[in-house]
């Protein structure tokens, strides 16, 4: 392993940035090589991120139009805020919009943090959730429901159901 300047160590200490176990003054300090991690065990995190973000929010509020925790959401601003916040990447704000985002996947490849789509509203993709594995999806319903999660298997969402999309945060 490479030994690393006493300095830089305890900036890095200083910072928050780096622990290490303690050594004598007359010690050098050696600090293990990164670890590598593989594209799959990034994305997979990633998901998690969002999947958590959105298990957070469950029971706030449906609001037309609204896009936090404080105001309440409704579909597209719920997808958009735990994106957002749980992956730092911005979204369209409509769930049209959204469904031109990312790479377009078939029912049977939907992997947690994917978004689906929904004919709710007598027009293509006029509803969006986040899937959650299982087929479950997250989701902010409508007027008068809450954040929730629901059964892609319900006939009510099977018959709607319009596609899928993976929007890669890379």
């Amino acid at each position: 392993m490479q030994e690393t300047p006493r300095h830089l160590v305890r900036a890095f200490l200083l910072a928050g940035l780096l622990i290490v176990p303690c050594a004598r003054a007359d010690e050098p300090i050696v600090v293990p090589p990164p670890l590598r991690v593989s594209f799959v065990d990034r994305a997979t995190a990633t998901a998690q991120d969002a999947i958590d973000q959105a298990m957070d929010l469950l029971g706030i509020r449906y609001r037309w139009g609204g896009s936090s925790p404080e105001a309440g959401f409704d579909c597209s601003g719920f997808v958009s805020h735990v994106f957002r916040e749980g992956l730092g990447l911005i979204l369209p704000r409509s769930s049209k919009e959204m469904s031109k985002s990312g790479e377009a996947i078939s029912q049977d490849e939907l992997r947690p943090g994917d978004l689906v789509f929904f004919n709710t509203m007598r027009r293509a993709f006029s509803h969006v959730g986040i899937y959650v594995g299982d087929n479950q999806f997250v989701h902010a319903p409508r007027t008068g429901g809450r954040v929730r999660i629901e059964d892609l298997r319900d006939s009510y969402w099977m018959k709607r159901f319009n596609g899928a999309r993976r929007v890669n945060p890379d």
